[in-house]
């Protein structure tokens, strides 16, 4: 309970503080209304009081003192306390609701805001009210019921050791409404300069609308183990937006406003050591946890790659990848531990990028790293690929490498077969650069290939290539690549073109080897009609 100087010093103060101007300012602002939502933001209790009342009366009697008192205020800045009569120690509260204010006077109502904001606070919170019923004649009857409003625990206040993991599981599926058990969760206490709890939980299945802009966050906030709110996303970082659970800090006020949370030293703190916390779990997981974590969520992490540079070490330790020489997902240390060993073996980790995982896997692109057994990673989300590994540089000193684009190392040859293979080429490479003219910027004989006749390859070289990343993090439609079209001087059909006189046979053939070979990186041909038709002359003429 309070006496009278205690009154004056903890509620009049408030009551000084122009709460009423505040709220009809507030008023102003949203077409005279007033969010019961926003009750419990600017402190739990007497403040918000006067958002829904026209007068509000304390009585309290302080333990071990015979008078009690009463304040009284109507919010306007003006207050007055009184002697009055009451014969048990403890503090009662009279609250006048305006008329538009009539709803919290309902039961349910008065139930759902306490099990939002207060369910979970170390004290018992009873509902007095009368239920009225009728029986099979019509007649009403009342009844006065007494009933336990707020569950009184937090799980995440008890130590560890405490919790069973059915209690961890029933938590998670009771406050975020999911039917399976999560994937894992991890659990934080922290005392020292700061003291906060956390308790963060990895769906087992992604959330519906883990890909939409307007995404619901799954962290949810508490002072002091009081709700404050379920609706920042700044709470982690957009990358870990899967994630789920709770942060309650001991260091916030309870009047934090949401300025405030954006920008507090306290909350940053609490976020930058959750990171790490979050990331480092996942880094342990093995076997059917981690297998499931890659298939469902190695795409945020390769966001965060992107945009967490603080952790970024840490993601690529965690992050998966295809590769041409295992089945499973493998990591880039698994990667540099197969390829190190290897007789004059640069320290570069090979990648190509696309939309198809069965065409990048038969992309002729390859051909000659698989003959020098030599790994590649398949990179099958292209969108976000081609954003970020060009970004990530090296890892643990070795060097990120695109093999489509032009100055990517090739099949290691002598440089007399190169120039071997290169000569009685000339003319026919004139003729065909001739006939494609604008459609690709070069055409060359190459040593890459081994079974396709033909494939194309951006110019690395050329502005172009970083003009398109540059357009690509703007969101805006990319540029076309220059194309080289190579050609395999060992094939078949080149050997058979470098000698003919058919002049009308090479300049049909260019067409289709630039168009195959684009097929075969999963690029349309410019003019499919034409294609086909090229397809079927060529047959024609063949059968």
């Amino acid at each position: 309970g309070m006496n009278e100087q205690d009154l004056i010093d903890n509620l009049g103060t408030i009551a000084k503080s122009g709460t009423k101007a505040f709220l009809e300012e507030l008023e102003n602002k949203n077409d005279g209304k007033v969010d019961s939502n926003l009750i419990g933001q600017f402190g739990v209790g007497f403040y918000s009081v006067f958002m829904v009342s026209d007068a509000v009366e304390v009585i309290s009697k302080k333990a071990g003192e015979d008078t009690a008192y009463k304040f009284k205020s109507d919010g306007s800045g003006e207050f007055e306390v009184s002697q009055v009569v009451k014969d048990e120690h403890g503090t009662v509260i009279y609250i006048k609701l305006r008329d538009d204010a009539q709803e919290f006077l309902d039961v349910h109502t008065v139930k759902d805001i306490i099990k939002r904001y207060s369910n979970h606070i170390p004290y018992e919170i009873y509902i007095n009210y009368v239920e009225t019923s009728k029986d099979e004649d019509g007649n009403e009857t009342s009844e006065n019921k007494r009933e336990l409003a707020n569950e009184a625990t937090a799980l995440w206040t008890l130590p560890k050791s405490e919790i069973k993991d059915d209690e961890y599981k029933e938590f998670y599926k009771t406050n975020w409404h999911d039917s399976e058990e999560p994937l894992t969760w991890i659990h934080t206490s922290a005392e020292g300069s700061l003291e906060y709890k956390t308790l963060f939980y990895i769906p087992k299945a992604p959330p519906m609308d883990l890909y939409r802009a307007d995404f619901q966050p799954g962290v949810k906030l508490y002072i002091k183990r009081v709700f404050i709110s379920d609706k920042e996303k700044e709470l982690l970082p957009l990358y870990l937006r899967f994630v789920r659970g709770i942060i309650d800090s001991e260091d916030l006020p309870l009047n934090v406003s949401r300025e405030i949370l954006q920008e507090n030293r306290v909350l940053a703190t609490i976020k930058q050591a959750s990171v790490k916390k979050v990331l480092n779990h996942i880094k342990k997981l093995k076997g059917e946890e981690f297998e499931t974590f890659v298939e469902n969520y190695n795409q945020l992490i390769k966001e965060g790659i992107y945009t967490d540079q603080l952790n970024k070490e840490l993601l690529l330790d965690i992050v998966r990848y295809k590769s041409n020489k295992v089945d499973k997902f493998t990591s880039l240390s698994e990667y540099i531990e197969r390829e190190k060993d290897k007789e004059n073996r640069k320290q570069e980790i090979y990648y190509i990028t696309g939309d198809n995982l069965n065409i990048i896997k038969h992309s002729p692109l390859l051909e000659g790293y698989n003959k020098n057994d030599l790994e590649v990673l398949l990179l099958d989300e292209k969108e976000i690929d081609e954003l970020v590994t060009p970004m990530i540089g090296e890892y643990k000193e070795w060097k990120l490498v695109d093999i489509s684009m032009a100055e990517a190392p090739e099949v290691e040859e002598s440089k007399e077969e190169i120039e071997e293979l290169n000569k009685g080429f000339e003319s026919l490479l004139q003729v065909i650069k001739d006939t494609l003219g604008d459609s690709v910027k070069d055409v060359k004989i190459t040593t890459r290939l081994t079974q396709s006749a033909s494939c194309v390859v951006p110019d690395g070289t050329d502005p172009m290539v970083s003009m398109r990343a540059m357009f690509k993090q703007m969101g805006q439609e990319e540029p076309e690549l220059p194309l080289i079209l190579e050609l395999n001087g060992k094939h078949p059909i080149l050997e058979k073109l470098k000698t003919t006189s058919d002049v009308n046979l090479i300049q049909e053939s260019a067409w289709l080897l630039l168009d195959s070979a684009k097929l075969a990186e999963g690029i349309e041909p410019k003019d499919k009609i034409e294609f086909s038709k090229r397809v079927t002359d060529i047959l024609a003429k063949v059968l």
